[in-house]
């Protein structure tokens, strides 16, 4: 008995993107089906990086396609392909760079460069090409936490390549100047280093470019999310009503200046006693959630106050490379795929397809 494909596909559309909680044939992520006898094969190609979610996808596809009557063996391969999606209008992309993302905050000490480095290692370790710009001059922390020392090398004097490490491409002013030397910088300065750090330094064709923003909405911030190409920014603050009084106003910065928010994350949102188990909201509880809601903002996640955590980003191995399956980790890695997700949901790049318009004198 012949096939019937559009039997196949019917039940190949009960399988359900667990990200999206969208079927693949109708979003036509499904491609190339093909029948040969009682052999089918077929692709499914993901909007983002799933390294760890792939096993169970294939899985579930297969025994999808298989509950057909007549369906022999079944190949199904199964891929990300991560496309440049739309900035601010106005602001072209960088070349080598297809999606930058922005970890702000309205104030420091609210763990939002730790959120940066793991939400970047989680990235790269579904599978993704991404790089981590520190951008926060007064207080480069991303060295120490990403386990790096040296100087980037220039091959022309003009750009810089950027230092790797765990899978990641990473840049920062701190590798630039002594550890102990304070940056004492007006705001114009600052700016022109940090643009100068993000355009001079060759990326090598990143999915995900993560950016660490400097604490707060001032001149700094402003320049960036004007000038920089941005697909989107995570909010990171605690569950404590100032912080979040602060957060707001960095929500209102990025609104204003067009970037969308992709979400909230809430950090130190709950304290457990590694003596006794006691559960305590240090900070206050669900202060993060509440504001989301009221901003009709995504919630990615609450991740706890734990020494763990600070004793594994202060010796250069953030905890998603410290303790991969823990629950931690896990939670790191549960927001870099909601984030993941809603950039590869965002409006696509057309700008390159534009051609570009040159005005001589002998036209």
């Amino acid at each position: 008995m012949a096939l019937n494909e559009q039997a196949l596909l019917a039940a190949l559309q009960t399988v359900v993107d667990p990200n999206t909680g969208n079927d693949f044939v109708s979003t036509k992520a499904l491609k190339n089906l093909q029948i040969s006898g009682d052999d089918v094969a077929f692709e499914v190609e993901l909007g983002y990086p799933a390294k760890s979610q792939m096993p169970e996808l294939r899985r579930l596809l297969i025994a999808a396609a298989r509950s057909v009557p007549g369906v022999g063996n079944v190949s199904v391969n199964l891929s990300s392909k991560i496309i440049a999606h739309a900035a601010q209008r106005g602001v072209a992309l960088l070349p080598q760079v297809k999606n930058i993302i922005a970890v702000a905050s309205g104030k420091g000490g609210v763990g939002k460069s730790t959120t940066a480095v793991n939400m970047a290692l989680a990235l790269a370790a579904e599978g993704a090409r991404v790089g981590l710009l520190d951008a926060d001059i007064y207080g480069p922390s991303q060295p120490m936490m990403m386990g790096i020392e040296g100087r980037p090398e220039s091959d022309d004097g003009q750009t810089m390549e950027p230092l790797e490490n765990h899978g990641v491409q990473v840049m920062s002013i701190g590798f630039l100047v002594n550890q102990d030397e304070a940056m004492i910088w007006r705001g114009p300065m600052a700016t022109q280093a940090l643009e100068q750090l993000l355009r001079q330094t060759n990326w090598k064709d990143l999915d995900y470019l993560i950016v660490d923003m400097p604490p707060g909405t001032g001149d700094i911030q402003l320049t960036l999310s004007q000038r920089v190409p941005m697909t989107g920014a995570v909010i990171v603050t605690t569950p404590q009503d100032i912080a979040l009084l602060d957060a707001r106003k960095g929500i209102k910065m990025f609104e204003k200046v067009g970037v969308p928010i992709l979400g909230v994350v809430e950090n130190m949102a709950v304290h457990v006693c590694t003596q006794c188990g006691h559960v305590e909201h240090i900070f206050g509880a669900d202060g993060g959630k509440k504001m989301a809601a009221e901003y009709a903002m995504d919630y990615l996640g609450a991740l706890p106050l734990n020494m763990q955590i600070r004793l594994q980003a202060d010796s250069g191995m953030p905890t998603v490379i410290a303790d991969p399956e823990g629950e931690i980790a896990k939670l790191y890695k549960s927001v870099a795929r909601q984030v993941a997700v809603k950039v590869a949901a965002k409006a696509k790049d057309f700008s390159s397809k534009f051609p570009s318009i040159k005005i001589s004198k002998d036209t």
